[in-house]
């Protein structure tokens, strides 16, 4: 079959000159339409990635990114320390249920759907949560090593590090029991690294590193190894396979799976979120390590005592007669045995005649060290979502205005991913356990309530409180809230979630308790503690500036 060539004005096939022309550009002018289209730059030139399906571009080197970045965390205190930082400003020491039931959508069910319904709800479902998931005994996880709050920050960590959480909800009937589990349901976290093709085979139209999907590309299974590839004590485990469909016949989930999709049709991750900065951590590391090794050599001081002597003397004296340079070191012997001669205690040295004292020292540009370092953490710090400051702790350059500012762009992404790993990890697991708890009739419900499983997105309605945000100034930011609340621009819920990650009933249920202690004591109650806010000064006594851009000078944090 001929081959097929570009035909020129005349219809006949066009010289080679005038296909190079044409393909480098309109009218054979060289000019690209757009310069990201351009190949003949210098930049450009060369620049020819891969254009991957999602899957195509993720799957097929998830390990090998992965065992890079376990490595860095591993080794590496800048990637370890940021992992952890992000880890607990999104989890904490707890990720905390609200539960929010919907009960105008459910009074389309039936009546008694009403806001006193749902407060006794929540109360009670939030009790019923606290204590399985505190229970000491650890029975909602599977290998009772810790409580939920355990569960959440570990496998948030492990979506942080390897793109992916995943969790297995098994049904455990037998170990309940007075003293023992309350609730059949239980939880096993599962490493992202047992969930692949059976066998190791390549990813098919319906196969996608693990994930089973349907035509519309839904998960439908998983297949999991039934132990860890590098577990050589269950060798025969790690070849073999387990089919785990993603939820029962009646929707109650069994298997629990979230990442952070960067792409359209994505089914797994592929590396958390060191992925794009992966290389320069790497260079970072090295570079330290080889200026810590220089910092240690310059603090040696090596000195030595050099002799006149040239090679063909120390020829001669390897001779067997020795020759003058035999004499030599007798006399230099000798004369540094007795020319000891010290001056307050201090030796002063007196070196023998021809000799010199020559000293090592390993000089390198350590200068240029602190500016690279902070260019790299402040790459690498985009890349996590956190600020320079935050992940370096270098808090020295920065004010109030910039630490405030460093301080709402990141709280942003953490919040984000907070809401994301509630919905897609927290959510699930929550919502099987109040399934449970609603079937044992442990739950307030009014005459003609449908089943859970009719109005799961109604009941199971949360939300999930973290840490709060914090302050930069405990004293500005605080006011700033109370003047939202009192100007109908936010609530008393919201802000006590965001500035301390409480819960607002909480904080009032605990404000009534201390109010009765005073009474019941016959002290009188502070006046803050009846609503009376407090007089607000500065550092030096003097009333703070409330209005805004108040005259009070910044400071540096």
């Amino acid at each position: 079959m001929a081959a097929s060539a570009i035909l020129g004005p005349d219809g006949r096939p066009a010289r080679r000159q005038q296909q190079g022309r044409r393909m480098a550009g309109l009218n054979g002018s060289g000019a690209m339409p757009w310069d990201a289209a351009d190949s003949t730059s210098a930049e450009m030139d060369g620049w020819l990635p891969w254009l991957g399906s999602a899957d195509a571009d993720t799957n097929f080197y998830r390990d090998r990114i992965v065992a890079r970045i376990r490595d860095m965390v591993r080794n590496d205190g800048w990637t370890a320390g940021g992992i952890t930082k992000i880890t607990d400003a999104v989890i904490g020491a707890d990720l905390r249920l609200s539960s929010i039931p919907d009960y105008r959508a459910l009074s389309a069910w039936a009546p008694g759907f009403d806001a006193a319904w749902a407060k006794e709800f929540s109360q009670t479902a939030e009790a019923l949560w606290r204590s399985w998931t505190n229970d000491p005994g650890l029975w909602c996880e599977a290998g009772r090593r810790v409580t939920m709050a355990g569960v959440f920050r570990l496998a948030f960590r492990t979506l942080l590090i390897e793109g992916d959480a995943l969790a297995l909800l098994l049904w455990r009937p037998g170990r309940m029991a007075p003293g023992r589990a309350r609730y059949a349901t239980t939880v096993q976290l599962i490493d992202p690294d047992r969930l692949s093709n059976p066998q190791n085979r390549m990813d098919t139209i319906d196969l996608r590193g693990g994930v089973e999907v349907d035509e519309d590309g839904a998960a439908v299974a998983y297949h999991v190894r039934k132990a860890h590839l590098g577990d050589w004590w269950a060798a025969a485990q790690a070849v073999q396979w387990e089919r785990v469909p993603r939820e029962t016949d009646w929707g109650r989930p069994l298997v629990v799976h979230t990442f952070e999709a960067d792409r359209i049709g994505q089914h797994r991750g592929a590396g958390g979120v060191l992925k794009p900065v992966l290389a320069r951590a790497k260079m970072l590391a090295r570079y330290e390590q080889v200026e810590l090794q220089a910092a240690v050599l310059n603090a040696v001081f090596a000195a030595y005592i050099e002799s006149p002597f040239d090679r063909d003397l120390v020829g001669d004296s390897l001779s067997p007669e020795g020759g003058e340079i035999s004499a030599y070191q007798q006399m230099r012997e000798g004369y540094h045995s007795e020319a000891s001669i010290k001056l307050n205690n201090a030796r002063i040295p007196i070196l023998a005649p021809g000799e010199k004292i020559t000293s090592v020292t390993a000089a390198r540009p350590a200068s240029n060290y602190p500016a690279f370092q902070a260019a790299a953490l402040r790459h690498m710090a985009g890349a996590l979502g956190t600020s320079y400051e935050q992940l370096s702790t270098d808090y020295s350059q920065s004010n109030y205005s910039s630490a405030r500012a460093a301080l709402i762009e990141t709280w942003k992404t953490l919040s984000r991913r907070r809401h994301e790993f509630a919905g897609g990890f927290c959510a699930p697991i929550y919502a099987a356990f109040l399934e449970e708890a609603m079937d044992r009739g442990e739950l307030p419900l009014p005459a003609g309530a449908p089943d859970f499983m009719e109005a799961r997105a109604e009941y199971a309605r949360s939300k999930w409180i973290g840490p709060g945000r914090g302050w930069v100034d405990p004293v500005r930011e605080p006011q700033g809230a109370l003047m939202k609340v009192a100007g109908a621009l936010s609530t008393l819920q919201h802000e006590a979630a965001e500035s301390g990650g409480m819960d607002i009933e909480e904080i009032l249920d605990q404000r009534a308790l201390e109010i009765q202690m005073f009474a019941d004591r016959g002290l009188p109650v502070p006046p803050v503690l009846l609503g009376q806010a407090p007089p607000t000064v500065t550092a030096g006594g003097n009333a703070l500036d409330q209005r805004p851009g108040g005259a009070e000078a910044e400071e540096s944090v």
